[in-house]
């Protein structure tokens, strides 16, 4: 047996059904071993970048690890942007890169980049794999450490002539035992004991939910929790999709682009029970005043995040679902907040039925997001790209019982239609949409022929006012001396790009007539491009 069968043989001991890649020299030997492995799927992707993002989609659905494969030198090196992203985002992969032969490793050779070097500030760990027979662990090892604790990547590099190395014998551990990597789990006892001292105290108590809550599993407990204590739920942009819009304590997603509502809340809270969130700048904009106006609580599995942002009144480290569940089995009282609760639901009444601006020739962002929402499944999947279209999107789509995805901590644009990719090969029968602006589908619309190639039916909404408009926007006021390097002059027509992929298009300019085009383009068959023009001068505050 060789290193690439070995490896191979390794991936499916992990039940690995499927890979995003793009083949090169350095991983030959690998890809010809996968060519007769028809129980592992295969997908070519346009650019190196969008496997890490594919890997990510299909991870953050599917709630197993992603896999992606590159060759060396610059295959590897646009794999960074993938990685950072998913990195940010805690979430599992496994990377795998081709490297240049062993023996010539160190000396420029073409196509070497010292790719363990390259990304060891955003990577959970790497392997540069120096013999083939160590293979079968370091597989076990990378998928146990993407998956536990805090989720995350991991590199394994694999230099040709380590693929090429006949092994003297497979053989997989049994079980992972990494010494000095044992993450917590159950939280501490006497601090739960405090958490429910601290809810039974408060009289205006807020549930802060971050992605943690996702990559654990925990909407049930958490919906659990809220509903039995009645306390009202902010999201972080991450945890967005943990309860339905018009579920009565939710309260919207907090931050700088956040809900009116969910804001206010955070301002008039005397304890903030943060689960599963980093408390980073964009939900908390300024956290040394709420940690000095409130109790808090932060529960994450990763300590280093607790206190970093904010200092914890209560910290709690271990599993987010875990420690949920060992919330739930004690008495965990009713708090007295129904005068608060009164309030809170009268300033998110008022929010959802806002009445959007008009203005002939274009659509509303928020008004389109709101029809469309109503009219999506219930389960459906929102991968949402960065910009303005992500601020709206996540301001006023409708959420049901189904997932929004999206780049929150890195912010990568180009994420969302190669993270859509990642969905339909996890769970193709799920109604996957995809949200973006002129700027960011261009950065990854040649992944239209991955969708085209495996005939999959994913629509595609494209707010377009031709230009870069989250950076338009900030240009507008003081000091900026107004909107410079962010016309998107020489945009092609986006109706013919989608024609040269056999995708039909729809364009979106009257609200009048919106309703019938949106009912349109969600029963189109297949993929469908629809196109909402959008004023340059829209701002994510009208």
């Amino acid at each position: 047996m060789t290193g690439a069968q070995a490896l191979i043989e390794s991936l499916k001991l992990q039940k690995v059904e499927h890979i995003f890649g793009y083949a090169g020299a350095t991983i030959c030997p690998i890809m010809d071993v996968l060519s007769s492995t028809p129980e592992i799927g295969y997908t070519l992707v346009r650019t190196e970048q969008n496997a890490g993002h594919m890997a990510s989609g299909y991870a953050r659905v599917s709630g197993k690890v992603g896999v992606c494969l590159v060759t060396s030198g610059p295959g590897a090196t646009n794999l960074i942007t993938g990685i950072a992203t998913a990195y940010m985002d805690s979430i599992p992969m496994v990377a795998i890169t081709g490297q240049v032969p062993s023996h010539l490793l160190g000396r420029d050779i073409f196509q070497e980049v010292d790719i363990t070097g390259a990304v060891a500030p955003f990577i959970k760990h790497s392997y540069l794999v120096k013999d083939a027979n160590d293979l079968p662990r370091v597989v076990a090892e990378a998928f146990h450490i993407a998956a536990t604790g805090r989720p995350g990547p991991v590199l394994i590099d694999i230099p040709v002539d380590i693929q090429n190395q006949d092994i003297k014998k497979f053989s997989c551990p049994e079980e992972v035992s990494i010494r000095g990597y044992k993450p917590s789990v159950r939280g501490n006892d006497l601090q739960i004991k405090r958490v429910v001292q601290a809810i039974a105290k408060s009289r205006q108590p807020l549930i802060c939910a971050g992605g943690g809550v996702w990559l654990a599993q925990a909407q049930k407990e958490l919906l659990e929790l809220s509903e039995r204590c009645h306390i009202p739920v902010v999201k972080t942009m991450m945890g967005i999709s943990v309860l339905p819009t018009d579920h009565p304590l939710n309260l919207g997603m907090i931050g700088a682009h956040g809900n009116h509502c969910a804001n206010k809340a955070l301002a008039k809270s005397d304890l903030l029970i943060m689960v599963g969130t980093r408390a980073a700048d964009r939900a908390l904009v300024n956290p040394t005043d709420i940690q000095q106006r409130m109790a808090t609580i932060h529960i994450d599995v990763d300590p280093a995040e607790i206190g970093k942002n904010m200092t914890a009144a209560i910290p709690l480290v271990g599993d987010v679902k875990v420690i949920l569940q060992q919330l739930l089995e004690k008495d965990v009282p009713v708090t007295d907040s129904e005068e608060w609760l009164a309030k809170l639901k009268d300033y998110r009444k008022a929010e959802l039925s806002r009445v959007f601006p008009k203005q002939e020739g274009y659509v509303f962002p928020g008004t389109v997001l709101r029809h469309l929402g109503q009219k999506l499944n219930d389960d459906a999947v929102v991968c949402v790209d960065v910009g303005q279209n992500q601020i709206f999107t996540c301001k006023y789509l409708p959420q049901k019982h189904g997932r929004l995805l999206t780049s929150g901590g890195l912010g990568t644009m180009g994420y969302a239609l190669p993270a859509a990719v990642g969905v339909k090969v996890a769970q193709p029968d799920r109604q996957t949409l995809v949200v973006c602006g002129d700027g960011s589908f261009q950065m990854s619309m040649n992944e239209l022929a991955a969708i085209r190639c495996a005939g999959m039916d994913v629509k595609i909404v494209l707010m377009r006012n031709n230009t870069l408009g989250m950076v338009h926007e900030i240009q507008k006021r003081s000091p900026y001396r107004g909107p410079y390097g962010v016309a998107l002059d020489g945009s092609p027509e986006f109706e013919t790009i989608a024609a040269a992929y056999d995708i039909p298009s729809i364009v979106i300019n009257d609200e009048d007539t919106m309703d019938a085009q949106l009912d349109q383009f969600l029963r189109t068959e297949g993929c469908c491009l629809l196109i909402c023009e959008v004023h340059p001068d829209m701002s994510t505050t009208d």
